[in-house]
């Protein structure tokens, strides 16, 4: 089995928990006259198809980097990452979260806006840079584009919604 496989197999376990804990920020209630006519209690955040990301990293990385992200940047292979697919305006939401120790669930986790990600790299070319990042390459080739989640601008804001200890929740 190739390295693709064993991690999309490890990752995949957690898709049940991530679907759970974003479904409540994917829909919001009906106004009343919905409700009153069209027997609606419930609408989806936006009228049209959300893409998130999901990425979940490996016990041990939560408390080594409390407040960092990452997104593959490039691969042996020379195949399209998820930095090249998301800068290129794909995706709407990144779920990022950390596996506890025992692997069974998620420890902590952010719902992070793409779009006010991708923004917040714009402004960062054109103004004087502000967001702390750097490059990490695996032993496999495998190389990683890691940020800081404090050192991005309040608005727009990146953290859509976040775990108790995941800390830095700063949309409404």
């Amino acid at each position: 089995m190739n390295c693709y496989t064993n991690n999309r197999n490890w990752s995949d376990r957690f898709l049940p928990e991530i679907k759970q804990l974003i479904g409540g920020y994917l829909l919001e209630t009906a106004a009343d006259p919905f409700d009153h006519i069209q027997a609606t209690d419930l609408m989806m955040l936006d009228a049209r198809d959300m893409r998130v990301a999901a990425r979940v990293r490996r016990p041990g990385y939560a408390q080594r980097y409390p407040y960092q992200f990452t997104i593959r940047s490039a691969v042996a292979s020379g195949a399209q990452t998820e930095l090249s697919k998301i800068v290129n305006g794909n995706g709407d939401w990144m779920f990022y979260g950390h596996s506890n120790a025992d692997q069974t669930g998620l420890e902590a986790w952010w719902l992070i806006d793409l779009r006010a990600f991708r923004a917040a790299l714009i402004r960062n070319r054109v103004n004087a840079p502000q967001i702390v990042m750097g490059d990490q390459r695996n032993a496999d080739g495998t190389r990683f584009k890691w940020f800081d989640l404090r050192s991005f601008p309040a608005d727009p804001p990146l953290v859509v919604a976040c775990s108790a200890n995941g800390g830095l929740c700063r949309a409404s």
